[in-house]
């Protein structure tokens, strides 16, 4: 495996260079632990058993290489397996559409199924999909997809039926771990393991009886999935964030991993946290933690940041006020004038119950309020709040939401293309409460979203059971021989 990925860039450049087939094996643009790994490994299988195909078979990662070291636990589990990231290839390191408009484009999606707006027009070059999702759409090529807990899950199963020499260590302990962090440690109570899941990996611990023990594993990944001490303030806003816009304002909420006390004493802040909401557009931030207290119980905090006092005012006291749910917010000190910083009571109330109170707020200022696209809330120019008095830098400003010129022509509507996954969120009205619900999919990425384990674990009631038994229909075979029901 590793000596696959240190080859793709270089044979990636000869085949633009000789204008030969490019085969790009494109994970999601969430880019989590699954969709890496699985356009790694499948990327690597399709390489080694195409034998009649002259394409370079190479997996892309589908972020900007800039926005990587957010993935903490992608940095990890490479790093242990002595993968360099320089060897992987990005999506702002590879013109997809220049080589499809040359006709020298394959693409195989995994972890997905539908591409986004901006890349409509490159559904002509897939020819196959491997996702674990439900269909939202039969894509017209080849398409393996079942609903299981993990992506890897699937290209394990792949790469099994190929020669025996392809599932080698390093790559049986990507799969692996991808499939334990994905499944929660193949804990049943969690709701993502399925029997296909834990299948395979007990072949490949069949396999390799030197791979990590499944807990000690899975909770490195953990440790790694929620370390921020290596990223700077901007990054660890946007390791875990969502953005709701309107015509007239953008709001930022970010799920920061260390406690709130800690992220305030942060040198600078109040100027990073200026910078990064004028350079993304951010017209404020809500920025939601999650900690544990030393009976391992959890409790959460809460900040509002604003450079527009009437904005901070505003977001405040919508949840100040919110019941739907009730937060039970009482204020914390805060040594800087441009943020309310709170201690949330109701630790129940995740940032997918914050999200509608937001979404809502944004609704009576004026205009629509949707969520964005990742696209939309990077660096292309698309979305910028800007005061009218362009002079304005980084100090306290009393404009009133009115003064504010949001550009909202950027900011997208509902784009097509489900990004939650049913089989990790239940109720479809649940799925609709997430900002973004609409997007490409991803797995649940935060406890600041929410634990599956939350809400503890499924009650059946007696009326219930019941209920199931009078649907079983049972089939007994009638005096003719044929089959008679009951």
């Amino acid at each position: 495996m590793e000596r696959f990925v240190r080859s793709r860039r270089a044979a990636l450049q000869e085949h633009i260079q000789h204008s030969q087939e490019v085969h790009v094996v494109l994970g999601n643009e969430a880019c989590d632990l699954d969709s890496m790994v699985s356009a790694l490994v499948l990327a690597y299988y399709l390489a080694e058993t195409s034998l009649e195909s002259k394409a370079a078979f190479v997996p892309v990662l589908n972020i900007p290489r800039s926005e990587f070291p957010l993935r903490t636990e992608s940095t990890f589990l490479l790093q242990e397996q002595r993968i360099p990231d320089s060897c992987l290839i990005f999506r702002d390191e590879i013109d997809l559409h220049a080589l499809h408009r040359a006709g020298l484009l394959s693409l195989t999606l995994v972890d997905h199924h539908i591409l986004p707006s901006g890349d409509v027009s490159l559904e002509k070059a897939v020819i196959e999909v491997m996702d674990h999702r439900p269909l939202e759409r039969e894509p017209r090529c080849r398409v393996t997809a079942e609903l299981v807990g993990s992506c890897a899950t699937l290209v394990t199963e792949r790469i099994t039926q190929g020669p025996v020499e392809l599932l080698d260590r390093q790559t049986a302990a990507l799969l692996h771990a991808t499939i334990l962090l994905d499944c929660v440690n193949m804990t049943p109570e969690a709701g993502k393991v399925t029997p296909k899941d834990a299948k395979y990996v007990a072949l490949l611990e069949s396999k390799f009886p030197d791979l990590p023990a499944r807990s000690t594993l899975f909770e490195a990944l953990q440790a790694a999935k929620f370390d921020v001490s290596g990223l700077t303030t901007d990054q660890m806003l946007r390791k875990d964030l969502k953005a709701l816009s309107s015509d007239r304002l953008v709001l930022a909420i970010s799920a920061v991993y260390v406690m709130l006390e800690a992220f305030l004493q942060r040198p600078g802040l109040q100027q990073e946290l200026c910078a990064f909401c004028q350079r993304h557009g951010y017209g404020g931030l809500v920025v939601m933690t999650i900690s544990f207290d030393e009976q391992n119980k959890p409790f959460r905090q809460l900040a509002v940041y604003s450079q527009q006092a009437a904005v901070r005012t505003a977001v405040c006291s919508v949840l100040e006020h919110a019941n739907n749910p009730f937060l039970d917010l009482s204020p914390l000190g805060s040594h800087y004038p441009n943020i309310c910083a709170y201690h949330q009571g109701n630790t129940i109330a995740s940032r997918k119950k914050v999200l509608p109170i937001l979404k809502d707020f944004l609704r009576e200022q004026g205009g629509s309020a949707g969520p964005m696209h990742p696209s939309d809330k990077e660096s292309h120019g698309t979305m910028r709040l800007e005061p009218k008095d362009s002079s304005a830098g980084c100090g306290e400003s009393d404009k009133t939401p009115e003064d504010l010129d949001v550009a909202g022509e950027g900011a997208s509507e509902d784009e097509p293309g489900g990004r939650r996954d049913p089989t990790r969120c239940p109720r479809l009205s649940d799925a609709l409460l997430e900002d973004d619900a609409l997007l490409p999919p991803t797995p649940m990425n935060s406890l600041v979203d929410e634990c599956p384990l939350d809400r503890g674990l499924p009650k059946l009631s007696a009326e219930a059971v019941f209920e199931r038994f009078s649907h079983i229909t049972v089939v007994r075979p009638s005096a003719s021989g044929s089959p008679a029901k009951k």
